[in-house]
């Protein structure tokens, strides 16, 4: 194993350390979505009907919406307090690759906000009567779905980086690109309620998961070069 290549991984992991701590000290940033995936999920049953057949049915569709309004929540800060601080700019004059940093930083929003939520979400199926059955389907499918969020919201956060009060615009850039993924977790959650196998939407999703890793930083780093030199 060359020097670069264990220099490349000490740099990975001494970033995500870097912003475990940095998530850790200022803990709004962390819990803000978390609350507001808790808030959507109980609000749901008031505005529909308390019903628990009803609730049943709905309770894979409504928690992976919350999942994913949260995570769009967080995406404005993955790479704001870098831009604000100087640490992007240092970022991209690094001698290590410049994809795997970002890939550093994806993962350490993900264990940020994504873990928050997968730990969250049986408490709110059990409180939207998902079947016990549809459990293994719904923790499976956003443990591929929070980091695929991450990596897709990720292009939108470098592109609006250094647009003042870019939220809107960030959530424009990210939603289409959370379709796919919104369509085979809610449907995988569905299946396994119906009983029927929920295998295949679970293997797009690890397809899709492994394309978003292979492209996503590529993507992400050309997005925040772009944004520099503009």
């Amino acid at each position: 194993m060359s020097v670069a290549s264990l220099n490349g991984g000490r740099a990975f992991l001494d970033l995500v350390k870097r912003d475990l701590v940095l998530a850790f000290r200022t803990p709004g940033q962390t819990l803000n979505p978390v609350a507001f995936y808790l808030m959507v999920a109980s609000l749901f049953p008031l505005g529909i009907a308390p019903e628990k057949a009803l609730l049943s049915q709905l309770a894979g569709g409504i928690v992976w919406i919350g999942a994913l309004l949260a995570v769009l929540l967080s995406l404005d800060s993955l790479f704001r307090s870098d831009q604000e601080d100087g640490s992007l700019d240092q970022l991209l004059l690094s001698p290590h690759p410049l994809p795997l940093l970002v890939l550093a930083k994806i993962s350490a929003h993900w264990l940020t906000t994504g873990v928050a939520l997968i730990v969250m979400a049986p408490l709110l199926a059990l409180m939207l009567h998902l079947p016990t059955q549809a459990f293994p389907a719904l923790l499976l499918s956003l443990l591929l779905g929070t980091p695929l969020m991450s990596l897709a919201g990720g292009i939108g956060a470098a592109l609006t980086v250094r647009v003042q009060r870019g939220g809107i615009l960030l959530t424009l850039l990210s939603l289409p690109l959370y379709i796919p993924v919104l369509i085979f977790g809610t449907g995988a959650v569905q299946t396994a309620v119906e009983g029927l196998s929920y295998s295949g939407h679970l293997l797009w999703m690890a397809a899709l998961l492994m394309l978003g890793l292979c492209l996503a930083p590529l993507a992400i780093a050309a997005s925040l070069r772009i944004v520099a030199d503009g």
